[in-house]
């Protein structure tokens, strides 16, 4: 069979050395495969980031490709060590402790299988509890990325109802409002994306150039209330102004022009942080 590409991702930063171990596991099991980085710079811990950054990716490779996820916050405890198959025949190998929640969300997983780490783990390495991502996923990842061993010989099958998943707040909608929650941010320029798609969005009957009343809170406390333009892109809006648009995963999100909104107001991720839009009332539109 053909190699398959992988593709890693954690939340261990690369001031050390744990990410260049695990490429040089995966090249020891085969030194002609591909190796990509997804990121590695998920907040330390952060299970929901690491999902959602899968879920952002995931459709953008061919088929067939291996990633590894590996945000552990439980490794050495009894919770699993799995290869999900997702719909569109690609392979996530992960603790099973939320990873896949947005992909099994919105993408669909079809099966699961658990490591069977008697066979697929790191010679010589049965002693270490600490690091898993080098020793089990990055090591599986590339036994089946490059055909060494087949799906099958992953290890036992798991239901796909039994993997464990987050809770996923799902947006609303009134007559004169979409209220969601802020799923992510994009790190690099500090916009806030929502968890608010367009088709419910455009229930308001908007239009580009309205202007739409955004309000934000964290656990019912006021963070934020504005009157916001939508935009097509940055460029609608003036150098520093606050602008609502379409991201790339065609949801709502909120920037500054040439700034950061998230850094601004002190805003952060999570089912606490729900996000109201309306048309205002009187002068705005």
């Amino acid at each position: 069979m053909s190699k398959r590409h992988l593709v890693l991702q954690t939340d261990f930063g690369l001031s050390d050395g744990a990410v260049s171990a695990m490429h040089g596991v995966a090249l020891s099991v085969d030194p002609e495969l591909s190796i990509y980085n997804l990121t590695h710079d998920i907040p330390q811990y952060n299970i929901w980031d690491g999902s959602y950054r899968l879920f952002q990716t995931i459709n953008y490779w061919p088929e067939g490709t291996v990633f590894v996820s590996v945000v552990d916050p439980g490794v050495g405890t009894k919770r699993l060590s799995v290869v999900a198959k997702t719909k569109n025949n690609q392979f996530i190998v992960t603790p099973d402790n939320g990873t896949l929640t947005h992909v099994k969300e919105y993408i669909g997983i079809t099966e699961a299988r658990i490591i069977d780490e008697k066979i697929n783990r790191l010679p010589n390495s049965g002693e270490s509890y600490t690091f898993h991502g080098r020793d089990v996923y990055a090591y599986t990842a590339a036994r089946l990325a490059a055909g060494v061993i087949t799906y099958e010989q992953v290890g036992p099958s798991l239901e796909v109802e039994k993997l464990v998943e987050l809770p996923i707040a799902q947006p609303s909608y009134t007559e004169d409002a979409v209220v969601g929650n802020i799923d992510i941010l994009d790190v690099r320029f500090g916009n806030i994306w929502t968890n608010i798609g367009r088709e419910i969005f455009k229930k308001l009957g908007i239009k580009y150039g309205d202007n739409l009343e955004v309000t934000i809170e964290n656990n019912r406390r006021h963070i934020y209330k504005n009157i916001i333009k939508f935009g097509r892109s940055f460029a609608d809006s003036r150098l520093g102004e606050p602008i609502l648009f379409v991201n790339s995963l065609d949801k709502i999100g909120v920037a500054i022009n040439q700034g950061s909104f998230a850094k601004a107001y002190h805003i952060e991720t999570g089912a606490n942080w729900k996000i109201t839009i309306r048309k205002p009332q009187g002068i705005f539109n």
